[in-house]
């Protein structure tokens, strides 16, 4: 009962954190009209909170290891509901900046820190079974809580949505305090963690591995970051009418991570991953590079989503076989790429944005997705199981 009581507060934990990283999507055009500015400006939100996400999930494993799973947790769960809390009422762009901040800080603390108290509390037997099931759960943020967000923006303003994840973020806080394990043995050990980091980033492939994650992310975070603001701004939907769409193209998310599983154990999964994920880029461009009806766009969004998802569980399997004996260094910096390409696809994106239209956001994805593919050919073709 109380390992049950544990997974679900982590889970919770996981798939709220992953709300608010990817509730921006269907407000900025509401924020931009707001604070009289661009869409692509208002998309730099998510810059901000990517680039702090990827310096604290670089930075929590020594911190975990040092002070204990259960501080992290509620350290990182009470940053997160506060920075989400306080952005409903930011009077200003500069001030939402500043707590987006704030809330990759404390959400980078979450996945790493939740996955190693489950690898610490689970037989080993159910390990992988039980971490990859809070990660499809986490994975339905993009299904259920994103569409959510823009059907409580629709009712109440941008606003509201920010109060609503903060109220269930703290509640989640409240959660982990009773029933996350306090029988921890931590020590220090951060030096031999560190020291574990240089000795992976020293594998050739394992650096391959990194690039070829960085763009793969940045066209995935481009291509759903600007996708809301597409819909609205071509087909003149408003905030609400979005929900449903946003919803498939969560669940395009989810039906690629689940196809990417079987394909890590494949001999050719590195040739096929280069495949699906520049299929993908060039989806994306066709999507924002042709006006289509409304559904037609949704399914090449969709189609675009799940493409670009098949690669994120096979590099994480990569990752595990390259890293073998510091597993959770190596995963934590394949994170920290994730996030490195959350700032180049909403930041460079927002920029090709407002210099040349949607259809720049386009070739961003494509020109990733190409980058990505030319890296395994000529550094990754032997990576085989």
């Amino acid at each position: 009962m109380r390992q049950r009581r544990f997974l679900t507060a982590v889970a919770l934990g996981m798939f709220f954190t992953q709300s608010a990283s990817l509730m921006l999507a269907p407000l900025l055009v509401a924020m931009a009209n707001e604070f009289d500015t661009l869409v692509a400006v208002a998309g730099q939100l998510a810059t901000a909170t990517f680039a702090a996400w990827g310096v604290s999930v670089v930075t929590v494993g020594p911190m975990s290891d040092s002070f204990g799973r259960r501080p992290v947790a509620l350290t990182g769960l009470s940053l997160l509901s506060i920075g989400v809390v306080a952005s409903a009422f930011a009077p200003n762009l500069e001030t939402l900046m500043a707590l987006r901040i704030v809330t990759g800080l404390g959400g980078g603390m979450i996945p790493p820190n939740s996955m190693a108290a489950v690898a610490d509390s689970v037989p080993t037997a159910r390990r992988a079974q039980i971490i990859g099931g809070i990660m499809a759960f986490a994975t339905l943020s993009g299904v259920i809580g994103v569409p959510l967000v823009a059907v409580a923006a629709n009712s109440g303003g941008w606003r509201l949505p920010f109060l609503v994840i903060g109220i269930l973020l703290a509640a989640c806080t409240l959660l982990n305090w009773f029933w996350f394990p306090k029988n921890e043995d931590a020590g220090l050990r951060s030096l031999s963690f560190f020291s574990k980091y240089r000795l992976i980033l020293a594998i050739p492939v394992f650096r391959a591995a990194l690039t070829v994650n960085v763009a793969q992310r940045m066209a995935y975070i481009a291509l759903f970051s600007y996708l809301a603001a597409y819909l609205i701004k071509t087909y003149d939907m408003s905030v609400g009418a979005i929900a449903v769409p946003l919803a498939l193209v969560g669940i395009g998310t989810v039906v690629g991570s689940y196809i990417g599983g079987p394909l890590a154990n494949r001999k050719d999964r590195m040739p096929l991953m280069a495949i699906s994920s520049l299929a993908g880029g060039a989806a994306a461009l066709l999507l924002f590079l042709i006006e289509v009806p409304v559904w037609a766009a949704v399914a090449i969004a969709t189609g675009a989503v799940a493409l670009l998802s098949v690669a994120w569980p096979l590099m994480i399997t990569f990752s595990a076989e390259i890293s073998t004996q510091s597993r959770a260094t190596g995963v934590g910096l394949l994170g920290a790429s994730n996030q490195s390409g959350g700032v180049g696809g909403a930041a460079i994106g927002g920029v090709l944005l407002a210099a040349s239209g949607f259809p720049g956001v386009g070739y961003l994805c494509l020109g990733a997705t190409a980058f990505s593919a030319l890296v395994i050919a000529l550094f990754m073709r032997q990576a085989k199981p």
